[in-house]
């Protein structure tokens, strides 16, 4: 940010408000789960919370037309069977909404080139191949700023690699508050760090994150794998020769038997620690099978619900049209304000 856009912005006085969103480009894993769906659980009895299905940030890379809608309700039947509660939170498809494209062009010209030139995680995804990705791909944090401030959210829920672009959001409210003599218009977000445990690694490659790009099925537990393919899968885990150490500082070095001890802690909800205090010493023999017990106990009852809910399209249909209602009911206004003090026209303020 240049240093006239450096100001201390006033303190944002709106209400305290949630926002998160899982992009649709298929099935949802362990990691989802432990990294976000636990989380949404637990927040919507915190505050306000709105958790989108992010299909306009699925298309910075190619999508099957056909397949848009069925991942898309299979995200939302993910949400629902994991436990957040539509009457609770707000759950929509981003694309339903078209406030927030509106807003991303707004902030595109808010938004500096050399802002968007240091986002890591575009080099990340692009490799070499930059020159082939999508513009899309591109202006990605600037889209996930206007998902952000079109609900002027205070608080959003980031990993490791979304902390830079939540930077990017607060740059951005703040020139546009700035630039807009609207003084604390736009609050600047604050981060809801995620806990231990929430980062889970692949099952073949302790050092790589659990992903669905992954071409092998053995790498990640879908939330759709039923009891007999999770305690396989668990089973067949890559593991070292050596018994479980006594004390998290000896798991240093040996990065499956790290994430296997982390996968516990979270389901269990406990530390890992005291997963070693019961465990330590004890040869994989012995703990991949408690391990693929609890993994089953907590995992296959939320596939079997998310099939109950995807064989109802027309039910799921009816929660999202509602949570769209109630996110247009939010974002109008803030857009319309937005617009307002950027100088369109609009017919009732030029009548």
């Amino acid at each position: 940010m240049n240093q006239d856009d450096a100001s201390a912005s006033p303190t944002y006085a709106g209400p305290e408000r949630i926002l998160s969103g899982v992009q649709t480009s298929g099935a949802l894993h362990l990691g989802n789960y432990l990294g976000a769906l636990v989380k949404f659980v637990r927040l919507q009895d915190q505050a306000e919370c709105l958790f989108f299905l992010a299909d306009l940030h699925a298309i910075t890379a190619w999508q099957d037309p056909e397949l848009m809608v069925p991942q898309m309700r299979q995200i939302a039947a993910a949400y629902i069977a994991s436990g957040v509660d539509p009457k609770k939170a707000i759950i929509f498809p981003q694309s339903a909404v078209h406030e927030h494209a509106e807003l991303a062009w707004i902030f595109n010209c808010v938004a500096r080139v050399g802002w968007l030139e240091r986002m890591t995680q575009f080099k990340d995804k692009t490799g070499k191949d930059r020159e082939g990705a999508s513009v899309g791909l591109y202006d990605y944090p600037v889209l996930q700023a206007a998902d952000i401030l079109l609900y002027k959210a205070t608080h959003v829920p980031v990993g490791e690699d979304q902390k830079q672009h939540l930077e990017l959001t607060r740059d951005i409210a703040q020139k546009f508050n700035n630039d807009f003599s609207a003084p604390g218009f736009f609050p600047l977000v604050e981060p809801v760090i995620e806990g231990p445990g929430a980062r889970v690694m692949s099952l073949r490659d302790g050092l790589s994150k659990m992903s669905k790009s992954d071409p092998s099925d053995q790498s990640r537990i879908n939330l759709l794998d039923d009891a007999d393919a999770i305690a396989q899968k668990i089973r067949r885990a890559k593991t070292d020769p050596e018994p479980l150490p006594e004390t998290v500082e000896d798991l240093k070095g040996r990065p499956e038997a790290n994430n296997l001890v982390g996968i516990y802690a979270a389901l269990a909800g406990t530390a890992k620690a005291q997963v070693l205090a019961e465990f330590g010493g004890k040869g994989f023999g012995i703990f991949k099978p408690a391990l693929a017990e609890l993994t089953v106990h907590k995992i296959a009852p939320i596939g079997e619900e998310m099939r109950r809910l995807m064989n109802e399209p027309a039910e799921m249909d009816r929660i999202l049209l509602a949570g769209v209602e109630k996110a247009q009911s939010i974002a109008a206004p803030i857009l319309a304000e937005t617009k307002r003090l950027v100088g369109f026209w609009s017919p009732k303020r030029n009548a």
